[in-house]
């Protein structure tokens, strides 16, 4: 191979492609554009190694420490990370399509454009997360934990969030389109301006207080849904269910209602809901 496998080490270039470095101590070292396609880097610590524009494509990574690595634009489609530590590392525009990023640590880690179409997060811990404009279409993130995260126009259509914990998530402008949201903690989660919902199961959830200005909420299901103090200015809820939920001061101006299913729904408290809206809605 060549190569000197120590910390530290510039292996800027370099190709290792298939290599076996299982267990090997890259701390702090350059892999600048090196290829690494379907190397084996189990157990690897890579703690705040540079990275960026690495390709991984295929590469094992389990369990390896990538803590405070720069990994910007690295091309790590189908990689195998399960397990890995890649807290407060920066994966800024990288290619994670369809990876296995299952029960690995993200905690603060900088995902802004991302890749991660068909990814497996399950169980991952996303703590703090920045996800702005990151690809999460199709992406099985089962029992993730996402408090904190930045979805911010994140595209997560659908997505499988069963059980996921999204408390004091930011969800401004992301796209959800057919998300499974079933036993997911929305807790605190308040920001939720222009996000798309559409055809979203959202019964039950507690969206007390959430901002869901100029939200597209057309056919969700918002059955038992707590949206008491919810902004809903601006709002599409076009064929949505809303039977027995709780909308006690909730804004509704220029809500669209047309086709809305408000069986059981009790209005007392509701602000700015005109004859029109009712008129055009199913009681």
């Amino acid at each position: 191979m060549g190569y000197k496998i120590v910390a530290g080490a510039n292996l800027s270039g370099a190709k290792l492609s298939g290599a076996n470095l299982s267990g090997a101590n890259l701390t702090g070292a350059s892999l600048y554009k090196a290829n690494l396609t379907g190397a084996n880097l189990d157990n690897v610590n890579l703690y705040r190694a540079i990275l960026y524009k690495a390709d991984l494509t295929d590469a094992n990574l389990y369990k390896a420490d990538l803590t405070d690595a720069i990994l910007n634009g690295a091309i790590m489609t189908s990689a195998n990370l399960m397990g890995a530590n890649l807290t407060s590392a920066i994966l800024d525009s990288a290619n994670l399509d369809n990876a296995n990023l299952g029960t690995a640590n993200l905690t603060s880690a900088k995902l802004t454009s991302a890749n991660l179409y068909h990814g497996n997060l399950i169980g991952a811990n996303l703590t703090r997360a920045n996800l702005t404009g990151a690809i999460l279409n199709g992406a099985i993130m089962t029992s993730a934990n996402l408090t904190r995260a930045n979805l911010t126009s994140a595209n997560l259509t659908s997505a499988n969030l069963t059980g996921a914990n999204l408390t004091g998530a930011n969800l401004t402008g992301a796209n959800l389109t057919r998300v499974n949201l079933t036993g997911v903690n929305l807790t605190g989660v308040q920001n939720l301006t222009g996000v798309n919902l559409t055809g979203a199961n959202l019964t039950g959830k507690n969206l007390t207080n959430a901002n869901l200005y100029g939200a597209n909420l057309m056919g969700a299901n918002l059955t038992s849904a707590i949206l008491a103090g919810a902004n809903l200015t601006g709002a599409s809820l076009r064929s949505a269910n809303l039977t027995g939920a709780t909308l006690n001061g909730a804004d509704l101006r220029g809500a669209n209602l047309t086709g809305v299913n408000l069986t059981g729904v009790n209005l007392t408290g509701v602000k700015n809901l005109t004859a029109q809206q009712l008129k055009v809605a199913i009681r």
